[in-house]
């Protein structure tokens, strides 16, 4: 390591931490009155929140946490599970957000080896609870959360209803100072296969994270997407990597911020109108559900600015949010990346370009924010050209990645192999440092030797006007190797077969787009796509559909 000078400090300088704890005194610092609401039942201002969040602190001291604690929550979004995530890790505790759209044989599994001691409970999910505590091996105590008038529940070792001690408990509490490398929180991932992983971040992670994303929002491209003014609503889980991390930033600059709970389209969409709903991020999925939604008919949504990452955000939704009012800029990272690691940006060069251009740049992966250095390796660790044609997968370095899995070392090593966070994503990077994502290594069609993408054949096939949902998948074939199957649900009243999506796809083979084997010979008509526990495409089990359906011969099934 490069020597370098270092000069000692004075004796009296304050080494300091960074901790989540910093992050919630900036909010209630510059706007002590904005709220923070949830749903169409409960509002309070920041001043109260800081009060909330030391009332926690005291109820789980008292409860018994302590520092290096594991305590798990299981809610919807909302302002407790806010709360939760500056209260638990600000006692030195570590927070684990449970998934609670896997199965319960996952969520138990997920439970036991995070060694979870505590467990905060919505009313919602005490019968799932019920149906495995008597399988979970570390938990001591539970709280109910519920937003019904029953303030009690048949769970083991309660210790009572979340509002009514908080109520009972000081409404201060002085968060010591503690290493910013501790771990604040955990959670898991799913894989194709074996059981989940987790995935952990200290308090220094979170931070430098928050201040990244901070800056991406509120300062980079060519339209801000969230500052002081804008009023705050994510639409991406809470349990699923800290809702992207939004929820630090939006406390830490004092946003008003509005917590939907469960996603119904219909409070989504009334919400966005009654609180002047400005900037929320999702995954494709979702923002088709609101624009779909009955409340949303005829509605312009002006105003309103989406990051959409987790899937690949395609030019036909691109355009179909536009004319509906709604900005979307796209945006890349994984569970295993905290998870922000680029976003779209308009330089100079593409704002001076065409619209088409423009629209090109905003869908793709983006460039990386501050703070992350990405590369492309091939098969053998070797670094590959930044010219936008070559194609390898993406390997990333930042300070707020994960730097294994919890208590599996192995697959840590493999994650880190030469020295770099792999992230099973094939793309490519350009001399303007965009990354483009191609595929996942494993979703990849390989076809008589040559690699078809099949995000590059959904976003073509979104086009034609018929098409509402798409998904493309490589299935065996004894000549080729592979070929690609095209899953689609059509928009009412609509019809397409095998031979119309050829059709369709014809001039973009013309254009030298894509090759005439990348057509896909044989399609599915459905009234609905697998997706996955946090609202991605599920292509391993559409796989194992397509296969089933191809035995049966099923009559939806669409041949050229």
């Amino acid at each position: 390591m490069l020597k370098t000078k270092i000069l000692p400090a004075a004796d009296n300088a304050y080494q300091y931490p960074l901790l989540i704890k910093r992050l919630l005194m900036s909010g209630a610092r510059y706007e002590k009155t904005r709220e923070i609401v949830y749903r169409d039942q409960l509002r309070f201002s920041y001043a109260t929140f800081n009060e909330r969040v030391a009332r926690l602190a005291n109820v789980l001291s008292a409860a018994g946490v302590k520092a290096g604690d594991t305590v798990a929550v299981m809610d919807w979004d909302s302002h407790r599970y806010l709360e939760c995530m500056f209260a638990i890790p600000m006692l030195g505790a570590v927070l684990h957000t449970i998934n609670i759209r896997l199965s319960p044989d996952q969520i138990l599994y997920t439970m036991n080896h995070a060694e979870d001691k505590f467990v905060l409970v919505n009313s919602e999910f005490v019968p799932l609870y019920k149906g495995i505590e008597g399988h979970l091996t570390t938990v001591e105590k539970t709280i109910l959360l519920t937003d019904t008038a029953h303030k009690t529940a048949d769970l083991p070792n309660l210790v009572g209803e979340y509002e009514s001690l908080l109520a009972a408990a000081s409404p201060s509490y002085e968060f010591a100072d503690f290493d910013e490398n501790s771990v604040a929180t955990t959670f898991y991932t799913t894989g194709t296969t074996g059981n989940p992983k987790g995935v952990y971040f200290t308090h220094r992670q979170l931070v430098l994270h928050t201040l990244s994303m901070a800056t991406v929002v509120g300062s980079l491209d060519s339209i801000r997407l969230m500052g002081t003014d804008d009023v705050y609503m994510p639409i991406t889980p809470m349990f699923h990597v800290h809702a992207w991390g939004m929820p630090y930033v939006a406390t830490m600059l004092g946003i008003k911020q509005v917590y939907p709970g469960r996603y119904d389209p219909e409070l989504l969409v009334k919400l966005w109108r009654d609180e002047k709903v400005t900037f929320s991020h999702c995954v494709p999925t979702i923002l088709q559900m609101v624009m779909h939604a009955k409340a949303a008919e005829g509605v312009d949504f002006g105003g309103w600015k989406l990051i959409i990452g987790g899937s690949a955000l395609n030019s036909s939704l691109y355009k179909a949010a536009k004319s509906r009012g709604i900005q979307l800029t796209a945006a890349y990272g994984m569970s295993e990346t905290c998870p922000l690691i680029s976003c779209a940006h308009m330089n100079e060069e593409l704002l001076a370009g065409s619209e088409d251009e423009r629209i090109t740049y905003r869908i793709k992966a983006g460039v990386p924010v501050p703070l992350v250095d990405a590369a492309i390796m091939d098969a053998n660790g070797q670094m590959l050209p930044v010219d936008g044609e070559t194609q390898g997968e993406l390997v990333l370095r930042a300070p707020w990645l994960t730097q294994g899995y919890f208590r599996e070392p192995q697959k840590g090593a493999e994650l880190w192999e030469h020295g770099w966070m792999h992230t099973g994503d094939v793309a490519t990077l350009d001399s303007m440092g965009y990354i483009d994502i191609r595929d996942r290594i494993k979703d990849v069609i390989k076809t008589g030797g040559e690699w078809i993408s099949s995000l590059e054949l959904e976003d073509l096939i979104s086009r034609h006007a018929a098409v509402k949902e798409v998904a493309v998948v490589g299935i065996a074939d004894p000549q080729w190797g592979e070929r690609p199957f095209a899953l689609l649900v059509l928009r009412d009243g609509q019809a397409l077969n095998a031979r119309g999506l050829k059709e369709h796809l014809k001039p973009f083979v013309e254009e030298g787009h894509i090759n005439k084997w990348a057509i896909p010979t044989q399609i599915a008509v459905v009234t609905d796509i697998p997706k996955t526990s946090v609202g991605k495409l599920d292509k391993k089990r559409i796989r194992v559909d397509i296969g089933q359906w191809q035995a049966a011969n099923s009559p939806f099934l669409s041949t050229l």
